[in-house]
C-alpha cells in the first residue's frame, strides 16, 4: 500500500525530519534537535505539530442531525453552542471504544476530528448509523496544524488577528490571505494552544509564517511524551474496543443528563458501570527509579499478584524521570498505592499517582 504524505512533507524534509510510517502516512518523528529538546521547547515556548493525518469529518444537516448524533455519542449536542467543542467517543453496544474524538458545532452541522488509524472505519460506522440521511465529507483536501505552548497565543495572533479572544474548546472561522480557515483553542499536549484546519494549498505558507514568528516544528515523538506527561490517552494504547470510557477514567466526558436518559449506543453498560463500579481502571504510574516501563509491562501488587499492565510509558523530560499509564484492578487504584513493574525479568517499585 502506498504511504501517504501530508502537504507539509517537503517542509519536514527541508527541516531535516526523521520520518516514520504512522497510520499509513509518512510522518516526522523528530527533527535534528531530538525529542527531549522539542518537548522542552513546546513546554516553554511554542511547537508546531503536523496532525494532517487525522480525519476531518464534516456532517451537515437540519435540526434533526443533533438528535441523531445524540443516539450515537454520550453528549448533549442539542444544547452545544455554535463553535464550541466537546471530547467524546464512538462506542459499540458493549461501550467499547472505536475511537475518541472532538466534536465541534459549526453552522449547519458538526466537525468531528478523528484519529488517523480509525478515520476510515469511523466514517463507515457513522454512515451506516446515520443511514445516508445527511451530507458527510471526510475531507482529504484539508490539513490540520496544531500550535502548542505558552507563546502560541502571541505567535498565532501575530498571523491571525482575533484568535486571542477564543476560549478553551471553542473555535471560529478566520481569514488567511482571503481564504477561510477554522481555528479551535485546543490541543493534546497539556499546554495552551490551537488547532488550525485549512486547505492543503495554504498549509505550507501558513506554517512558515508561524516559524518566522518563533515557533518550531515538533515531531510525533515529543507529541507522545507531552500527552503522556499530561495524562492524556492515546487510541490503541489506553483506549480500544476492549475498554469503556468508565474503565478509562473518562466519565467526566459523559453528559450526566444523557446518562439519566440512557438512549445512546453503549448506554446500558455505561449506566451499570457508573452505578456498580468497574473491575479495572486507568491510572497514572510514577516509577521510583529511572527505569522506563513500556507498553505491556506487567504490574504487580506488594503480595506479588499480577494486577494490571502498562499501556504507555516513557521518559518525561519536564519531570526529568519516567512516567507511565496503565490499567490496574480497581482496589489498587488509590493514589500513592505501592506497585511493582516487571522490566526484563526484574521488579521495580512504583506508585499510583492518580
Amino acid at each position: 500500500m502506498e504511504i501517504k504524505k501530508t502537504s507539509l512533507n517537503k517542509l519536514h524534509q527541508d527541516n531535516n525530519a526523521k520520518f516514520v510510517e504512522f497510520a499509513g502516512y509518512e510522518m516526522p518523528i523528530q527533527y535534528s534537535k531530538g525529542i527531549i529538546e522539542e518537548h522542552k521547547f513546546t513546554r516553554s515556548h511554542s511547537g508546531i505539530f503536523d496532525v494532517s493525518h487525522m480525519g476531518q469529518l464534516f456532517i451537515y444537516g437540519d435540526e434533526s442531525l443533533a438528535e441523531e448524533l445524540e443516539k450515537i455519542f454520550p453528549l448533549d449536542l442539542k444544547n452545544l453552542k455554535l463553535n464550541c467543542s466537546k471530547y467524546s467517543f464512538l462506542m459499540n453496544d458493549e461501550a467499547g471504544i472505536y475511537d475518541d474524538l472532538i466534536i465541534t458545532k459549526i453552522e449547519k452541522g458538526f466537525l468531528i476530528i478523528l484519529n488517523a488509524a480509525c478515520k476510515e472505519n469511523d466514517y463507515k460506522i457513522l454512515s451506516k448509523l446515520l443511514n445516508g440521511k445527511y451530507k458527510m465529507i471526510l475531507d482529504e483536501n484539508r490539513s490540520l496544524i496544531a500550535i502548542q505552548g505558552p507563546k502560541s497565543v502571541k505567535i498565532l495572533s501575530d498571523v491571525i488577528n482575533g484568535v486571542e479572544d477564543l476560549s478553551f474548546m471553542s473555535g471560529n472561522w478566520f481569514l488567511f490571505e482571503g481564504q477561510k480557515i477554522y481555528i479551535t483553542r485546543s490541543g493534546y499536549t497539556g499546554e495552551d494552544g490551537f488547532e488550525i484546519s485549512l486547505t492543503n494549498s495554504q498549509a505550507e505558507k501558513f506554517t512558515k509564517g508561524l516559524i518566522e514568528k518563533g515557533a518550531k516544528l515538533i515531531g510525533l515523538g515529543a507529541r507522545d511524551t507531552l500527552r503522556l506527561e499530561a495524562g492524556l490517552c492515546l487510541y490503541g494504547h489506553e483506549l480500544d474496543k476492549g475498554k469503556t470510557p468508565v474503565e478509562a477514567n473518562l466519565k467526566w466526558a459523559i453528559s450526566k443528563d444523557r446518562v439519566s436518559k440512557g438512549n445512546f449506543i453503549g448506554s446500558n453498560i455505561i449506566t451499570e458501570q457508573l452505578n456498580n463500579g468497574v473491575s479495572k481502571i486507568r491510572v497514572g504510574i510514577k516509577p521510583e527509579g529511572r527505569v522506563i516501563a513500556r507498553e505491556k509491562t506487567k504490574i504487580f501488587n506488594q503480595l506479588d499478584l499480577h494486577i494490571g499492565e502498562i499501556t504507555s510509558g516513557t521518559f518525561g523530560p519536564s519531570v526529568n524521570g519516567p512516567v507511565a499509564m496503565g490499567y490496574v484492578e480497581n482496589e489498587f487504584s488509590k493514589k500513592d498505592t505501592k506497585v511493582f513493574l516487571e522490566v526484563r525479568g526484574k521488579k521495580y517499585p512504583a506508585n499510583i499517582c492518580g
